[in-house]
């Protein structure tokens, strides 16, 4: 990296040992690896490194050429650490940002020798003039060091992702980062002549010369991992619950955001272990491997893309953990049946409650308002009647059961919806169930507000059908209602002080309650013990 910045013997020995180191690691990655580009990447870095030390030759040609490439082993080395694990760049701004870089390099180098100032050897120098290759040097140092700091930021993004990368990713990422950071500050330094820079150059070989080998280390560690199936192999022997079979894989392949992704042949989706759907194609930024069983889809990993460079590991890990992901699936598969079946409860519920309504409705706008027309007439009949009693107390006669039928037809209607709730709410209605209760009942309200029309019909009905059953089988005096709302769930609790012995099966409308419950993803349950009364508590999620 340049005779401007002058070549004491340790710095000599610290860029042929970067050389080295490089082309080394480069060569053992590429063996390791053949169908990933990031070791011929390194070989290319360290040869660059190379070419750039024949600028303290005494030959014409070969000086020309190691000045020429001077700038050109950094940008390599930026390359080599954006392009890890797999040797591709990632995205647009990499690709823009490490081209530019490549150009400016080659430019900005070539441009200044053509200013002179490298001495006798320079073959591209075509006129003296010293303030113009001071000038330029400023420039291709600062503008380098831009480059490594734009670098360094994308490393650091990276890095703030560590919670999605593997530990010993993590490590080489912070190796590159370090080593860019180094490059830009000796450039800065070395661009205002300030002093230290001869020892912030060997501190910058040094670290660039640490990079391959923290590298190494981690292709080392990961042919360790592969032991680790063999404990892998003793773990699943157990049968692991789902939750503990994901730690044992995550433990096997060293990552710890590795995510199990189940195949439900009936839905023809993967689903996560509680049986939601996941989308494999809609993962960013992550990677898959499908395991399958007899040429059957059994489940996914989802891990860190940087997993793609061990497929021994990946095969591996795969082998062994068949026959327990095949047990992962099945409970995944029968908790997506209880969703399902969760799902369609509560679409019956929903649609016998709009039924219900629509029921109510059609009483309240149909029925009741004829017999209503009905005993209007008839009392406007016997205003026109003159004498005869008789006929008279048949109208009244008349006019009395159709009062009674239309109590009889509004306390129907109100069992089959209550529109009180629809129109006033649930503490209102509440109000007019505590005050026609057959015994005393304490009503107790502490909601803020309204709550979904489905919660609020759902807690009516059990505030109704439990002092219907005190009225009918508890034999009590009095009843306590209390209707909270405490940690985003409502909890009703009706207790009387009847005899007890309620059957939360067969009779007392108990099953039904409970069903309306649970489609709303709530819980019932009763305590009645014999000669003791009767505890009906209700907890329903308000979300």
């Amino acid at each position: 990296m340049g005779a401007a910045l002058g070549e004491p013997l340790v710095i000599a020995l610290l860029a042929k040992w970067l050389t080295v180191s490089y082309i080394l690691c480069g060569l053992f990655a590429w063996w390791r690896r053949p169908d990933s580009r990031f070791g011929p990447l390194m070989v290319a870095a360290g040869f660059a490194n190379f070419i750039s030390t024949l600028s303290w030759t005494t030959s014409d040609v070969t000086f020309t050429l190691g000045q020429a490439f001077d700038l050109l082993p950094p940008v390599l080395f930026m390359h080599v650490f954006l392009a890890f694990p797999s040797g591709h760049l990632r995205d647009r701004f990499e690709r823009v940002l490490v081209a530019s870089a490549y150009g400016a390099a080659i430019v900005l180098q070539v441009t200044r020798m053509t200013f002179g100032f490298f001495g006798p050897h320079n073959l591209l120098e075509i006129t003296a003039n010293e303030d113009a290759a001071l000038l330029t040097l400023r420039v291709s140092l600062l503008t380098m060091s831009a480059f490594c700091l734009a670098a360094v930021g994308v490393l650091v993004l990276r890095r703030r992702r560590r919670g999605t990368l593997r530990r010993s990713r993590v490590l080489v990422v912070d190796a590159f980062a370090l080593g860019l950071v180094m490059i830009a500050c000796l450039y800065v330094f070395a661009a205002f002549d300030w002093p230290a820079v001869r020892e912030i150059r060997w501190a910058t070989f040094a670290t660039l010369s640490l990079a391959p080998l923290v590298f190494l280390a981690a292709l080392l560690k990961a042919r360790l991992a592969r032991s680790a199936v063999g404990d892998l192999v003793l773990e699943l022997r157990s049968e692991p619950a789902p939750d503990d079979l994901r730690d044992s894989l995550a433990r096997a392949l060293g990552d710890p955001s590795l995510q199990l992704a189940y195949w439900l042949p009936d839905y023809e989706c993967y689903a996560d272990r509680l049986g939601q759907l996941v989308e494999l194609e809609d993962l960013d930024g992550r990677a898959t491997t499908l395991i399958d069983r007899g040429g059957e889809h059994v489940a996914a990993l989802i891990h860190d893309p940087a997993l793609e460079d061990e497929p021994e590991l990946l095969d591996s890990v795969r082998a062994a953990a068949g026959i327990a992901l095949e047990n992962g699936r099945l409970h995944a598969e029968l908790r997506a049946r209880l969703e399902e079946l969760r799902g369609s409860r509560a679409r019956i519920v929903e649609a016998a409650q709009n039924e219900r309504q629509l029921l109510e409705r059609n009483l309240h706008d149909g029925a009741q308002q004829r017999l209503i027309a009905l005993s209007l007439n008839l009392s406007l009949l016997r205003g026109r009647i003159d004498g005869d009693p008789e006929i008279k107390a048949a109208i009244d006669q008349a006019r009395r059961e159709i009062a009674a039928s239309l109590n009889e037809l509004r306390e129907i209607a109100r069992g089959i919806h209550p529109a009180v709730v629809s129109g006033h709410g649930l503490a209102v209605a509440l109000e007019q169930l505590a005050a026609r209760a057959p015994v005393r009942a304490e009503l107790r309200v502490e909601i803020d507000g309204r709550l979904p029309e489905p919660l609020e019909v759902a807690a009516y009905y059990v505030v109704s059908e439990s002092l219907a059953n005190v009225a009918k089988h508890a034999q009590a005096t009095t009843a306590r209602i209390d209707v909270l709302k405490e940690h985003d769930e409502l909890v009703l609790e009706i207790v009387d002080d009847g005899i007890g012995g309620a059957d939360s099966e067969r009779g007392s409308g108990l099953r039904g309650l409970a069903d309306r419950v649970e489609a709303l993803n709530g819980r019932l349950r009763v305590w009645t013990p014999r000669g003791g009364g009767t505890r009906v508590k209700a907890e329903i999620p308000c979300a």
